[in-house]
């Protein structure tokens, strides 16, 4: 099908509305004042939109848990989330664009040094309640305690405010907040790995799916993925390989 013939699909209401989650520093920001977002993700949806001959609206979420209620309640056509089956549910993903890392995150006088350390009884963990990293370790971590916060942002001043022994979030906002408050120190490496794609509410269709699978397909090659994540200055963040 041609973009023309995917537009009434994709864009039913005749606008591109896409849930752009400024909870995410490498997806996106809204700066106080500005008029509209800005970052990678308003950038792919400003190109879809364009391709398929229509205007973009953007559907503002603090969270990545807001963009999960916003496909659920139909007010949006296209979403920017980490991939998770828990997600599949609702959503039918594409292919990813940008890989980032969850971190761990602890005080400098901490006994731990290592990732593998965390998940031990008695361990309090502080996540970003929703988000992607929370849905990974609710099914991964066995004995340490998960303690969620409302968003990704009130993690570690949460982690700090409660005593808790570790605050875990994508590497780019831990490594802020660290520079934001002294006496803190990421442990080395990564937990995870994190695959922002972009995606259709279920229902849409076969056709529409491919459609988005080839077109940041399209986009990585072109590098059009990689001048936008150096245009909004996002370092440790990488565009995603070929492929699902």
């Amino acid at each position: 099908m041609t973009p023309a013939e995917l537009a009434p699909i994709l864009a039913p209401q005749g606008t591109l509305r896409a849930t752009i989650n400024i909870g995410n520093p490498v997806l996106a920001a809204m700066p106080a004042g500005a008029a509209e977002p800005h970052g990678v993700s308003v950038d792919i949806a400003r190109e879809l939109a364009s391709r398929l001959g229509v205007p973009v609206a953007f559907v503002i979420c603090a969270t990545a848990a807001k963009a999960v209620e916003a496909v659920k309640a139909g007010a949006c056509d296209i979403t920017f989330l980490a991939v998770d089956p828990a997600r599949a549910v609702d959503i039918d993903y594409a292919a990813p664009y940008v890989v980032i890392e969850g971190a761990y995150m602890v005080k400098n006088d901490s006994p731990l040094t290592a990732n593998a350390e965390v998940d031990r009884a008695g361990h309090r963990v502080a996540v970003g309640k929703g988000s992607a990293y929370d849905l990974f370790l609710t099914r991964e971590i066995r004995q340490a305690e998960l303690v969620r916060f409302a968003s990704s942002q009130e993690v570690v001043d949460g982690f700090l405010a409660q005593g808790l022994d570790v605050a875990a979030g994508v590497k780019q906002q831990l490594e802020a907040d660290a520079r934001r408050l002294p006496g803190l120190r990421l442990l080395p490496g990564r937990f995870m790995e994190i695959r922002q794609a972009i995606g259709a509410p279920k229902g849409r269709g076969e056709a529409a799916v491919n459609y988005l699978y080839a077109f940041i397909e399209a986009l990585k090659a072109s590098g059009f993925i990689a001048a936008a994540l150096a245009r909004h200055g996002i370092a440790g963040a990488a565009v995603a390989p070929a492929g699902r």
